[in-house]
């Protein structure tokens, strides 16, 4: 016997049983559709928690130093002529050592930093450069006086607007045979030195090029 329904005073028909029949799947299927997507965002929530976790914390590991003298050694080999590696001593690092454009010369420079200090210096050989080059990375400026380190003459130049030319503030330049090498940077002027009495076998070995 057909049950009555309440809100219709009868027995329901077979076709009003199937419509509440499938309303009622649609409801349930609907109803877990939604537990179904809020289960899956729940799941992809705690992978994400968990990939974050496992990611290991603490300072980048550093770029290894380009190793100077390996490449001066392939350098002379192309280039038939000495080329410098020069030495800064401790607390100095190689941050950079390349052939580069500098002043639209062809430069081997080296980019020196101090370990957790501020100040950088450069070494640069110009390649087949003159004392052109040299104001061309200077911005024009000219030396004003001259020192010795080392038995080599350097001329020594101290730009008066240090931000027009990348905060270089002290540089030294000296002819060496076809090259002309620079050294440049907002490093000490003792630390300049150092670094081209590093080179002076080099530069001593250019100016012997015919």
């Amino acid at each position: 016997m057909a049950r009555v329904v309440a809100h219709l005073g009868r027995p329901e028909t077979p076709q009003e049983t199937a419509d509440r029949k499938a309303e009622s799947s649609r409801r349930y299927r609907s109803s877990k559709t939604f537990r179904n997507l809020i289960a899956a965002m729940l799941v992809t929530i705690a992978v994400v928690i968990v990939v974050i976790a496992a990611v290991p914390r603490g300072e980048p590991i550093p770029r290894p130093e380009p190793d100077v003298p390996a490449l001066a050694a392939e350098l002379e080999a192309d280039r038939g002529r000495p080329v410098l590696s020069p030495s800064l001593g401790e607390g100095w690092r190689v941050n950079q050592a390349d052939v580069e454009g500098v002043g639209g010369t062809e430069a081997w420079t080296m980019v020196y930093v101090r370990s957790g200090e501020s100040g950088f210096l450069r070494v640069a050989q110009g390649f087949d450069a003159d004392e052109a080059w040299v104001g061309q990375v200077l911005d024009g400026t000219r030396s004003t006086e001259t020192t010795e380190i080392d038995g080599i003459t350097w001329d020594v130049y101290r730009p008066a607007n240090p931000s027009g030319t990348g905060n270089i503030d002290y540089a030294l330049a000296t002819p060496a045979g076809p090259d002309y090498v620079l050294v440049y940077g907002d490093a000490a002027p003792e630390t300049a030195a150092l670094a081209a009495a590093s080179v002076r076998t080099q530069i001593e070995q250019l100016r012997e090029v015919p």
